[in-house]
């Protein structure tokens, strides 16, 4: 018998990938880093959790309908937002998460020698998608935090397929207005598949802000992508959406697997999706959050970025990574940005007060201990 190398086996995309490693659970990382208490503010999830008729949805779902297979397609889901937001069903897509769902579209539209279009600080899995597909990935730099519209213009090719724009961005929480987005999608003109990923739109009450689903009708190369998790805080059963012109979804249905999304997950929708009070509630819980957290960084001196969405950045006079251990020793968990291209800044999603307080705690007395004292001054 011959046995064939298995780097005989492997792609070259595939070989030059790194695969992506998830952080150790909660009660791990406790036990690794010697804490007490752990407060996540890393994943961007929401503190108030679920809409209270989502939680009694799971606390009441019956095991042995655990036992029978979901809609495959969402059938119920589908329906009701559909007329929520008047458009037809089979406009809507559901995936296991929104990470699904990216797949779902670079799948249904590049081929070999392809390429999509992104900027280079952005939620990286539509870098990640085509890349360990085999097409390749145009990171445009952002620009005063933002997607630079000129630059992604002029990076488009023949080959160009798809264009991700994150709206607003993660990490940067930076968005195009209605005027910005409109004055692209006309350049564009139809030549590319343009996606709109509004994750975080819940989050932004700005009267300028464009809403991706209202963008379809004059524009049907458009393609939006939704979640319930964030605003939702249904992040623990992975279930996001696109939804698009009704030609452009049929595609895109081809490669869409179906069964994907549990149980659960969909009951748990069906009694979130109509719930305007979380929505309100958490819009305030972030607000008022986010505006105490600006306050307490720019006093002790440093740079934030904290604009549309549940999170803000902080730049440190130190490696990210080391400021992440210091923290997780102290019981706070946030993300380090040198993943994004950020170096030496962290992003901080907003939680409730206590968990802010214990961040500023903590980030305080770590820049106490690392921040070298001015000439004259005695260092504790």
């Amino acid at each position: 018998m011959v046995s064939v190398p298995l780097s005989d086996l492997v792609p070259d995309y595939i070989k030059r990938f790194e695969a992506y490693l998830p952080s150790k659970p909660d009660a791990e990382l406790m036990k690794l880093y010697g804490c007490s208490r752990l407060f996540r503010l890393n994943n961007n999830e929401n503190p108030l959790g679920p809409p209270p008729g989502a939680q009694e949805i799971i606390r009441q779902f019956p095991p042995m309908k655990a036992s029978l297979y979901p809609s495959g397609d969402a059938y119920f889901v589908r329906n009701k937002l559909a007329s929520r937001f008047g458009l037809d069903p089979d406009q809507f897509l559901f995936g296991n998460g929104a990470n699904e769902v990216i797949a779902f579209v670079i799948k249904a539209f590049c081929q070999e020698g392809d390429n999509i279009i992104t900027a280079d600080k952005t939620f990286s899995v539509y870098e990640w998608v085509a890349e360990f597909s085999g097409f390749e990935a145009r990171l445009v730099p952002i620009k005063n935090f933002g997607f630079d519209d000129e630059a992604m213009l002029k990076a488009i090719d023949g080959r160009t397929k798809i264009i991700f724009i994150c709206n607003p961005n993660n990490p940067t929480g930076t968005y195009w207005n209605t005027e910005k987005m409109t004055g692209f999608l006309d350049r564009v003109a139809g030549r590319q598949i343009v996606v709109i990923d509004e994750a975080y739109c819940e989050f932004v009450s700005k009267p300028d802000y464009p809403n991706g689903m209202e963008l379809m009708e004059e524009y049907p190369n458009v393609v939006v992508f939704r979640t319930f998790s964030k605003m939702y805080g249904l992040a623990g059963l992975r279930i996001g959406y696109l939804v698009g012109n009704r030609e452009v979804v049929d595609v895109i249905r081809r490669t869409c697997v179906v069964y994907s999304v549990n149980g659960v997950a969909q009951d748990a929708v069906m009694a979130a999706i109509d719930d305007d009070d979380h929505v309100e509630r958490t819009r305030e819980l972030v607000n008022r959050e986010k505006a105490y957290l600006d306050s307490e960084l720019r006093a002790l001196g440093l740079e934030v970025q904290a604009a549309e969405g549940c999170y803000a950045m902080v730049r440190l006079p130190m490696s990210d990574t080391l400021a992440y251990r210091k923290l997780m020793s102290r019981g706070v968990m946030v993300r380090s940005m040198t993943g994004f291209r950020f170096p030496n800044w962290i992003r901080v999603s907003i939680g409730r007060h206590e968990a802010m307080e214990a961040f500023i705690e903590a980030l305080s007395a770590i820049l106490k201990k690392t921040v070298p004292a001015a000439p004259g001054q005695a260092s504790s």
